[in-house]
């Protein structure tokens, strides 16, 4: 920066802009708040069919979602042109007092163009008669040390203004088109994730020279920019595509079997790593689209560690996917990185794939921790897991779906692939913590089918749920409840049986019989199951109980139905046991009864959050929705109060030491555990809504209600499967 600019530079139209974007800022906040509030809160809850069901409602999310980002981008600019105002101003400040001080002094400077300068002490007219010889008025340290503070306050302030040109206009290109969701309090906070991007794609192409000292600063730093955007699309756009496969299969061999501190912090950097470029995928900068195509690109490239001695070593596809198990990556380029490895997959047929991948390809372990990485399609489906928009393009294609399915009998990815299934059918992404789950979409409810379907098979589909996917598929029961109660309860039930979902009645009764069947068979299904219906129900007599109105008839005909429901799904379940003879032994008992406990977890903590895991919990439009809502949320609520006596493993009455649920095996006490858990939640909703009923007769019709349901399950499962006499 020119000393003349700095100093007589007019920055009060900088000013002016700080104030537009302030202002701006403000509006943009209110507009927020309006689409989310308002526009989106609305969407939510309106019942959608058709096109609308998808194409309106897709779009009146993601234009909600752009005014949040809007807002964002808006505000991290204000902020940074603030911070930079503010600092050019205090530097020109500083550079006019140097100045004058220096003319005190007798001192001069002046601008020289092109970024220099010159500090030059006055000649004294007076030299001539001085008796010391002195010509000037200072000696050259005062001229050296004011020659270097100017220099110092130059050199700052143009850091200053490039990093704030730099900052903007990285943050601008993230996003082609709309808005980006970058955060930043200053100039500074934004410049320093940049530097730290650069800082660590130089280290990284250099890998063998990073100690594992190095390393964990390496991997430190990482954790702290992995959700920066500008962070991330500059550290892998600087270390580029080939660069980073190349990075971690350095890293993965020099490292291979660590122990210890060494192996803690090589899984702490993959996760890392594999966050931070799920990050950076977002980003649309000309850099990150040739990055992203590039990657793909090298799927088939052999990549070696710099001192191995075999020459395969992995291919890009089985390094890129190890770096897809954490973070949640842009859609649209899983969608063509999927593409790419279903038909590359396709090749080993269904009993052959493992055989494709690992043959030939197994010099490296590309993953510190479970597994090898050398099946990319295990990471691509973790990496599917935490995107539940491409987990659905990803098994719209009955197709694929089947052929996966069938993979599993010959692989290790049924636990992957239970995880990219249970993201695509609830909506909800590995482990997310969402605001609200959203219901359920046509394309979504068909696939739930197609897989109930698989399942369903006589020819071995039940043998899916013990290929490391019972767990994913007894979540998937409790996010469908709505529409497995329609399922069974026939035409005309929806008045009782309440549902968001955009095709209530999507699911086969027989095929969901079969699933429900089949799913039990794993305790963690079973458990799944459990907890879905009981928080279903809960749901359901929150809402009736709340608002009369939802159901045209007498209070009695809508607790029999939700009773007799509770009653045909854990007859199902129960029955099902039993027939298959589970082993009865005290280590069965507990497995099953450890994972009521982290089942019991899993939805406490969901319903904590005041959601629903798909549409298990249901919240109602219109009047009962709001009803609902305003009674305290769910985790207060009849659901939350279920799931808290599962989690207690509160006891049957009259039974000492006997808790629900939890000896279910025995197929009277697991129709007790029903019957009971269903009358304690009546009872809470009556209270909860100061609905007067009698006890007596109210617990004696849920109980003749749960029982009726309990043995149609019995002629249910006769009929669609066959049992043992």
């Amino acid at each position: 920066m020119d000393l003349d600019a700095l100093r007589h530079g007019d920055f009060s139209k900088l000013g002016e802009a700080v104030t537009d974007w302030e202002q701006m800022t403000k509006k943009l906040a209110d507009l927020q708040k309006d689409a989310e509030t308002n526009l989106k809160a609305k969407a939510d809850t309106a019942k959608w069919a058709g096109v609308n069901a998808t194409v309106s409602r897709e779009f009146i999310t993601k234009t909600a979602a752009e005014f949040a980002d809007a807002h964002t981008q808006a505000d991290s600019i204000t902020k940074i042109l603030s911070d930079t105002h503010g600092e050019l101003i205090s530097y020109r400040t500083q550079l006019n007092a140097a100045i004058t001080r220096g003319a005190q002094q007798n001192l001069t400077v002046v601008d020289t163009g092109e970024g220099t300068f010159t500090v030059t002490g006055n000649t004294r007219p007076d030299w001539a008669s001085d008796p010391s010889g002195k010509t000037g008025a200072t000696d050259q340290k005062a001229v050296a040390d004011l020659r270097d503070e100017i220099q110092g306050i130059l050199t700052k302030a143009t850091q200053s203004d490039n990093s704030a040109a730099k900052v903007l206009r990285l943050l601008v290109d993230q996003a082609k088109y709309g808005f980006a969701d970058a955060s930043y309090s200053d100039r500074d906070e934004a410049a320093k994730a940049v530097a730290a991007a650069e800082k660590l794609a130089k280290m990284a192409k250099n890998p063998a020279d990073m100690s594992l000292d190095d390393i964990k600063d390496f991997n430190r730093t990482m954790e702290t920019y992995s959700g920066d955007s500008l962070f991330a699309e500059q550290f892998a756009t600087r270390l580029g595509a080939k660069g980073t496969l190349q990075f971690w299969t350095e890293m993965t061999s020099a490292h291979a079997g660590a122990r210890g501190s060494e192996l803690e912090t090589m899984k702490s950097l993959q996760n890392n790593l594999s966050l931070t470029l799920a990050t950076a995928s977002f980003s649309d900068s000309d850099a990150m689209q040739h990055w992203k195509k590039d990657l793909v690109g090298e799927r088939n490239t052999n990549f070696r560690a710099t001192n191995s001695f075999s020459p395969i070593g992995a291919l890009g596809s089985q390094v890129i996917s190890s770096l897809m198990r954490e973070g949640q990556y842009d859609t649209e380029f899983l969608d063509d990185y999927r593409k790419t490895l279903f038909k590359a997959d396709k090749v080993g047929g269904e009993n052959n794939t493992d055989a494709l991948w690992v043959k030939g390809y197994d010099a490296l372990d590309l993953v510190f921790g479970d597994g090898n990485g050398r099946d990319p399609l295990e990471g691509l489906l973790e990496g599917l897991s935490h995107n539940p928009e491409a987990a659905v393009h990803a098994f719209d294609s009955k197709d694929d779906l089947n052929r996966l399915l069938a993979t599993t009998a010959y692989t290790d990815r049924g636990p992957s692939l239970g995880h990219a299934l249970e993201a695509a059918v609830t909506g909800v992404g590995l482990g997310d913590s969402m605001d609200a789950a959203p219901p359920h979409s046509e394309t979504q409810v068909q696939i739930m089918a197609n897989i109930m379907e698989a399942v369903a098979q006589s020819d071995g589909g039940s043998d899916l749920v013990g290929r490391g996917m019972g767990e994913s598929f007894g979540h998937m029961a409790a996010s469908y409840m709505p529409e497995i109660s329609r399922a069974f309860g026939g035409p005309n039930s929806e008045a009782i049986f309440l549902s968001p979902s955009d095709s209530p009645e999507g699911l086969q009764r027989s095929d969901v019989a079969r699933f429900l069947s089949a799913t039990s068979s794993d305790p963690s299904g079973r458990a799944g199951i459990i907890y879905g219906e009981s928080i279903y129900t809960g749901s359901l007599l929150d809402a009736h109980l709340s608002d009369p109105s939802l159901f045209d008839g007498s209070r009695d005909q809508v607790l029999h139905g939700i009773g007799r429901n509770a009653g045909i799904i854990e007859g199902i379940v129960g029955r099902s046991i039993a027939d298959a003879d589970i082993d009865k032994s005290v280590e069965a008992e507990k497995a099953y009864n450890d994972s009521l406990e982290d089942q019991g977890n899993f939805f406490n903590s969901v319903l904590s959050a005041g959601i629903g895991y798909g549409t298990a919990v249901l919240a109602p439009s219109g009047p009962a929705g709001a009803a609902y809502a305003g009674g305290g949320g769910f985790i207060t609520g009849v659901a939350g109060m279920a799931v808290g006596r599962l989690l207690e493993g509160k006891e049957l009455d009259g039974a000492l030491d006997d808790a629900i649920y939890r000896n279910g095996q025995d197929l009277s006490r697991a129709q007790d555990s029903v019957n009971q858990q269903t009358q304690w939640s009546v009872q809470d909703a009556l209270k909860r809504h100061h609905v007067n009923l009698p006890t007596d007769g109210t617990n004696t019709l849920i109980g003749n209600a749960v029982n009726e349901g309990w043995e149609s399950s019995d002629d249910i499962l006769r009929s669609n499967k066959k049992r043992p006499n």
